[in-house]
Order: C-alpha cells, then structure tokens, then sequence
C-alpha cells in the first residue's frame, strides 16, 4: 500500500473517531433574553432581526444547523459561540450593571452600523442573518435610544 493511501487511511480513521467526541452545546432556553427586551423596549421588529443575526452567538440558546454535528465544525462553532458570549451575553443581561449596560449598549449599535456584526463567517452560513439597511438603521436607532436611556439613569446627560 502506497505512503499516500495510508495517511488517507488514518487521516479518515481519525475524522471518524472524532464524530464520537462532541462540544458541549449551548442549549438554553430563548427565554433567557426576555428580560433584556423588555428592559431594552425592543419592538417586536427589533426582536425579529436581533433572534435571527445576534442571539445564537450572544445568549445561552444557539439554534444549531444540521452540519454543527460533525467535528471539527462542531469545534469552531462552540468556540464562536463562547467568544460571542465572552464579549455579550444578553441571557446574562440582569446581571450586568447599569455603565456596563450603557456601554454594551453603545456596542451594540456601533458594530451593526459599522457592519462587524454579524460576523462575515455566521452570514455566510446563515444568509438570512445578513442585515438589510432597514435593518441596520432599525437596530441602530433602537440601540441609540436604549443608550441614551442608560445614560440619564446614570446622569450622564
């Protein structure tokens, strides 16, 4: 047997093997963000566009897609999903502070307007995640608005 055609042999040997160990998986419930739309007054337009482009990465439920199943993708998509709450989790919304919801806040809008979220590589694997204008301003002016709110309760202005 060819040098070639063994290393194939292990090399998929070793891909099989591995289905075998899964990440953990982010399995809460969608519920968790409850609270942060409310305290956020989220329209239910808001809450359309942020459940379908922000909250699989940033909150305790990930809606998973059939490929996050097989390793090593199952890998990458738990690490994105733990980065994504390291920076923002919306499930954990209560327990932030008032400057940390302000700033979070200013984020929020700041990254979408800036189109750096939702990263290239969720919007490649889920199109409808991508972020129409309407969209963008929609989460923009929401998160401005959501700021400003904080900021007054912090007597910023």
């Amino acid at each position: 047997m060819k040098t070639t055609k063994k290393i194939g042999i292990i090399i998929l040997g070793g891909l099989l093997v591995a289905q075998f160990f899964q990440p953990e998986q982010n399995l809460g419930s969608y519920e968790t963000v409850a609270g942060f739309l409310a305290e956020t007054k989220a329209a239910p337009e808001i809450e359309t566009v942020l459940k379908k482009a922000c909250f699989d990465c940033h909150s305790n439920s990930t809606n998973y897609p059939w490929y996050s199943k097989i390793t090593p993708v199952n890998y990458w998509m738990a690490s994105h999903v733990k980065d994504g709450k390291k920076h923002l989790n919306f499930s954990d919304w209560s327990n932030y502070s008032l400057k940390r919801k302000e700033h979070k806040m200013d984020e929020v809008h700041e990254e979408v307007e800036e189109k750096h979220m939702p990263i290239t590589s969720y919007t490649i694997t889920h199109g409808d995640a991508k972020l129409t204008d309407e969209e963008i301003k929609l989460i923009v002016d929401w998160g401005k608005q959501a700021q400003a709110e904080y900021k007054q309760q912090l007597g910023k202005e």
